[in-house]
């Protein structure tokens, strides 16, 4: 059998694959229970009796680079991460000023990236406010009013 499809070649190769499928149709809707490993931004989902929390990390992102949408029930979170760089003496430098450095590893994910959420029917489209602060975007989405829990008397 050859080294290609011994061990961890093999799996190296079906993780290439997956990053190539991901890059030519950018991305799969994945439901608001699960998640895919290794996907960019990485995000909690929970939820309060009125409305859904999800926080996506992106550190290292421009705010003015996210786009945040929500349309027939999914959200969208795009952007892209701009590569960068630290100097010797600690700055950061963009990837114009480092030609010279020759790469061996790089395991931050630089480039477009695009995570669709498929939300439950109950939340509401126009209840929706974004805020990202300190790599993390945070997005609140409300529930329906007919969907909040309410106590009922028993008579």
């Amino acid at each position: 059998m050859s080294d290609l499809y011994s061990g961890t070649d093999l799996f190296s190769e079906f993780d290439r694959l997956q990053r190539q499928m991901v890059s030519l149709f950018g991305g799969f809707p994945s439901s608001i229970r699960s998640g895919r490993f290794g996907a960019f931004p990485q995000i909690n989902i929970g939820a309060t009796d009125g409305s859904i929390e999800i926080v996506a990390f992106a550190p290292g992102v421009d705010a003015a680079a996210l786009d945040v949408s929500i349309d027939k029930g999914l959200l969208t979170i795009a952007g892209e991460r701009k590569p960068a760089r630290q100097d010797a003496s600690g700055d950061t430098r963009d990837d114009q000023a480092c030609d010279d450095i020759r790469t061996y590893a790089q395991e931050r994910f630089t480039g477009a990236f695009r995570r669709v959420i498929e939300l439950p029917q109950n939340a509401d489209p126009d209840k929706v406010q974004a805020r990202y602060t300190n790599g993390c975007l945070s997005i609140t989405v409300g529930k329906r009013e007919a969907s909040k829990p309410r106590a009922i008397a028993v008579q």
